[in-house]
């Protein structure tokens, strides 16, 4: 007869709201505000959809005009558009032999739990790069809605590893200049992801400072923004994509649809003294706000993959630029 079992410690019904919430309590994309949360977007990746609409008003434009008497004023009207985010469906299942150091924890579901939660911690980082990559990526010619190549998203993007010698390389006056890609918005700017060798360039010049709370981890800060280190950021051939973001630049909904099974546990009885597998999924949706998924190259009517959240064709801007609170700057280290 077999000992104690995963279906032993495992609670589907507490685990898994255990496992979200220490996610999140574990990201420092959520914890620096760059990732925003909240009861709106669950509602959302809860959807029995591949895609939600999101539609909001378009600003006011134009100029006052003046007041004359006895002539009527002009009669201007608001638009509308909308912001479309993907439902994001992901799985992964262990086996006991992964997880058995955990089973002798004092309590074994949170220690089982908090190595999960770990895991989509750092699988959340992931899939938020991918779609980075998407958005600032370029629209092979002859694909999407036009013949020539695309960069849909240039207005929030600079480039300075084409240049000669050193004004190539990241320098203080070159980060401002990424700041200013979002003019008088500039301000909206409070966390950066790096690669690690952007980091470790910037250490050795003394440039990174560590903040301590009194009541928190101690995290590093570049100009007073938050630094979130990511390898997953891209680095071809020396040259290096830093991002640079807003509070609540990524909307984050931890979706539960009708139907959805969020945490299972299952027990091969006829390997050796017997195999436990955890099973856990995730529907969510993970959307820059301000940038529509078009949906335009997803092969799989349950949404999205990986790959296909990096594909650029999948993604247009429909915010007004300034409002997009997500720069990408391009640069090398020297």
């Amino acid at each position: 007869m077999a000992g104690t079992t995963l279906q032993d410690v495992i609670v589907p019904e507490l685990f898994n709201p255990y496992v979200v919430n220490r996610t999140m309590e574990l990201s420092a994309l959520v914890q620096c505000g760059i990732i925003a949360n909240n009861s709106e977007f669950d509602a959302l990746a809860s959807q029995a959809a591949p895609t939600v609409n999101m539609p909001f008003f378009e600003d006011l434009t134009g100029e006052s005009e003046q007041v004359i008497e006895g002539a009527d004023l002009a009669d201007n009207k608001i638009t509308s558009n909308k912001d479309v985010a993907a439902i994001i469906r992901r799985a992964k299942m262990w086996s006991a032999t992964d997880l058995s150091a955990a089973l002798a924890g004092a309590d074994p579901m949170a220690a089982i739990g908090s190595l999960v939660a770990q895991f989509w911690s750092r699988d959340l980082q992931k899939e938020l790069v991918a779609l980075l990559d998407g958005i600032f990526g370029t629209v092979p010619a002859g694909s999407g809605e036009g013949a020539a190549a695309e960069t849909r998203l240039a207005s929030n993007l600079l480039d300075i590893s084409a240049k000669s010698g050193a004004a190539a390389n990241w320098s203080g006056s070159a980060f401002i200049d990424a700041e200013q890609m979002l003019g008088d918005a500039k301000a909206q700017l409070t966390g950066i992801c790096m690669h690690s060798a952007t980091e470790a360039y910037l250490k050795k010049q003394n440039l990174i400072d560590t903040v301590q709370p009194s009541n928190d981890v101690a995290f590093n800060v570049y100009q007073g923004k938050r630094v979130i280190i990511d390898d997953g950021c891209p680095a071809d051939k020396g040259v290096y994509t830093t991002y640079l973001f807003g509070n609540g630049a990524i909307a984050l909904g931890n979706g539960s649809p009708v139907g959805f099974v969020a945490t299972e546990t299952d027990r091969a009885k006829r390997k050796g003294s017997g195999v436990d597998y955890l099973i856990n999924r995730k529907t969510m949706i993970l959307h820059p706000r301000g940038v529509a998924f078009t949906n335009a190259n997803v092969a799989k009517t349950e949404g999205p993959s990986r790959a296909e959240m990096k594909d650029p064709v999948n993604w247009k801007p429909v915010y007004e630029h300034k409002q997009i609170r997500i720069v990408a700057f391009k640069h090398k280290l020297g």
